[in-house]
């Protein structure tokens, strides 16, 4: 909480004698992280303290004293350690280790969707810390990206064990069941029924892995209702639908984990993380599919895969990488192409080291005779040498046209990549080739004003007079977060929609100045760069925050005008006399319950207690004037035969006294003589 000048009065502080609270880190819905110095062991911790009013309730500073040492006991090299709990004067806190970097939502904004390989690596050591707390019997219960820590040197942690669960052991206790989590990742039995065990965290975990390849939620709705209707209602898709070319197995992976039925998911985050790991071996592998494996992973029925191929196991079997395929056949393709082909496409071969040699016919065995030459034999022996210079040039013709009009007429295109557009056409233009710039385009990985890529592509052939066409860099496709807030929710969705973003998580908060439906900020900011199609959360209003009128009626009216003011009511007090209702208690309250909204005003009507009048003097008088004098006065008239009586009916005394103050509309005794 904040000041009024707009500090954090915890800022500077030190906690329980030994913490040194500096600047803020992060703050949740129910506590905010402090980077902050223990002064006892002169190291920097992560200092996460509840929010004020949370922290009040005794019962449930027990619960979370309890989750909190459950939390320490939990030892593991992906799991954000605790090292201490404390309370100082009403601030409970915990003291855990700091992890300076940042978060997985920040690293899938920047580069979401991945490729699958890139996911399955960052998914395995948050089911590895999800597994050591099943193991443990914990369970975290807000499995999230925000929960999730990427360290500056590497490391991956998982933040907020035990807190999760202490307070939804609490909130489930004070408010009958409300749902503790992100509506994005929650499972459908925690939707349900809020009953939730290891199979719900693996169900968050699962759609982390979707959101990762795909860069989208998997549900997603104009409330958080309708995403929670969707989690019990509806499958998550499989990531290929959105992301093209993403294998069958690691669409069955998806299914798996995020089965709606928590029977088919897996047990917990160990058998989750072995399916990943398997997974992972297929795509280490260069395996673009595998039916058996998709078959053992599907959610609809466990199948025994017999002889499939785990490629987790110690002795996984050797398989050709689409890698190694693809360098057999270009080199069979290259040795095609140095082979010459004649204009029909027939290989033309040499034989010997001279060229085509003459056939030679076979000498007939058997008894014939030598026959003396002829002159025809001459003149064919004489045409032998004719015939075969013949056949040698006709050969070498063939071979010249086969390799003109088969390669002679191509060279190949140089590559240009991740060059500038001259020297491009300087490298093009050296090779005999001319040079043009086509088209501009978005591209991750080649710097604005760079080649992306050419037609024809680098390597390919191309006639010697041919044109190379590249695509020019325009850099990373970035978008500027307009600004939205002020805007409808419907406005700003156009808005992101126009600049070609996405609706991420849309939260409501009360707000005293802003009408309902009304963006209030997004996450990111406007004026934040981010990618195409970047997922943008807004806060929307709910309009003014309703107070409830308490109901007021035969209590103070003084109390009732201070509670009331400090709720933002305006209240109205009018005074009456009321013979019932003691002075200064509320006779009567507009509106006596109900709910209004800071401004409106509540009338009260206070009681000025009994109206007092004048007891008149009636001694001496007959009873029919004083009965008259005293009716007249808004008194009752009552009569006793005093201890003289002797029938002359006049007053003697009366009670009250005359002229003394007595409350209208009271009886007043005559004693009569």
């Amino acid at each position: 909480m904040l000041d009024r000048n707009g500090a954090d009065p915890l800022i500077g502080r030190v906690l329980d004698g030994r913490y040194r609270v500096g600047s803020r880190v992060a703050r949740g819905g129910m506590a905010t992280v402090y980077e902050a110095t223990d002064l006892r062991l002169d190291r920097v911790c992560a200092l996460k303290v509840m929010h004020t009013g949370l922290g009040d309730d005794d019962d449930f500073a027990a619960r979370f004293v309890r989750e909190a040492r459950s939390a320490a006991k939990l030892s593991h090299p992906h799991v954000v350690s605790v090292f201490d709990q404390g309370d100082d004067h009403g601030t409970l806190f915990l003291a855990m280790e700091y992890i300076p970097g940042h978060t997985l939502r920040d690293l899938m904004r920047k580069e979401a969707p991945m490729a699958p390989r890139k996911a399955l690596a960052l998914i395995e050591p948050v089911l590895s810390a999800l597994a050591a707390a099943h193991q443990a019997g914990m369970i975290h219960r807000d499995v999230k990206p925000e929960n999730v820590l990427l360290a500056d040197d590497g490391r991956i942690k998982v933040a907020d064990f035990g807190l999760a669960r202490a307070v939804s052991a609490q909130t489930q206790h004070t408010t009958g069941g409300v749902l503790i989590g992100t509506v994005s990742y929650l499972s459908p039995e925690l939707v349900v029924d809020g009953r939730a065990d290891a199979r719900s965290d693996v169900y968050a975990a699962g759609v982390i892995l979707y959101e990762m390849l795909t860069g989208r939620k998997p549900h997603e709705g104009e409330s958080p209702i309708q995403v929670a209707y969707k989690h019990v209602h509806e499958d998550v898709p499989p990531p290929s639908e959105s992301v093209p070319g993403i294998p069958a197995y690691v669409d069955a992976l998806v299914a798996r984990a995020t089965a709606r039925d928590r029977e088919l998911r897996p047990a917990d985050a160990q058998v989750f993380l072995h399916q990943v790991r398997r997974v992972r071996g297929a795509l280490d592998h260069g395996v673009l599919d595998d039916p058996e494996l998709t078959q053992d992973l599907l959610p609809a029925q466990h199948v025994d895969s017999g002889d499939s191929i785990d490629y987790v196991r110690d002795d996984p079997p050797t398989i050709v990488s689409t890698a190694a395929a693809a360098q057999v056949v270009s080199a069979r393709h290259r040795d095609a192409e140095d082979t010459p082909t004649d204009h029909e496409g027939t290989t033309v071969i040499a034989a010997g080291e001279g060229g085509l040699l003459p056939a030679t016919r076979p000498s007939r065995a058997g008894g014939g005779r030598d026959e003396p030459a002829s002159d025809g034999r001459a003149q064919r022996s004489r045409r032998g040498p004719l015939l075969l210079a013949l056949v040698l040039l006709l050969a070498t013709i063939a071979g010249l046209a086969g390799w003109y009009f088969g390669m002679g007429r191509y060279t190949s295109t140089p590559g240009v990549i991740n060059l500038t557009a001259e020297q491009a056409r300087k490298k093009v233009e050296a090779a005999g080739l001319s040079f043009r710039i086509g088209s501009r385009a978005y591209s991750e990985t080649v710097a604005e004003g760079l080649v992306v890529t050419t037609d024809p592509k680098p390597g390919t052939n191309i006639l010697k007079d041919g044109t190379v066409v590249a695509t020019i860099s325009r850099g990373p496709e970035r978008y500027d977060v307009p600004v939205l807030k002020g805007m409808t929710l419907a406005k700003a969705k156009a808005a992101l929609k126009q600049t070609n973003l996405t609706v991420g998580d849309v939260t409501e908060r009360y707000s005293e100045s802003v009408a309902k439906g009304v963006v209030l900020k997004s996450d990111p900011t406007s004026g934040t760069e981010v990618k195409a199609n970047a997922a943008v959360d807004l806060v929307v209003s709910k309009g003014p925050h309703p107070i409830q009128v308490p109901d007021f009626t035969g209590k103070p009216a003084d109390r009732a005008e201070q509670v009331l003011t400090e709720r933002g009511l305006k209240v109205e007090v009018t005074q009456e006399y009321n013979d019932t209702v003691p002075d200064g208690d509320v006779i009567s309250q507009t509106p006596s319950s109900g709910t209004l909204f800071r401004g409106d005003t509540v009338n009260l009507v206070a009681s000025k207690g009994p109206e007092m009048v004048m007891v008149p003097s009636v001694r001496g008088v007959g009873l029919d004037e004083a009965t008259r004098r005293l009716e007249a006065a808004g008194f009752q008239v009552r009569t006793e035969h005093s201890d003289m009586y002797v029938g002359l009916e006049y007053v003697v005394q009366s009670d009250p006294p005359e002229d003394t103050m007595a409350p209208k509309g009271s009886t007043v005794t005559l004693f009569l003589v």
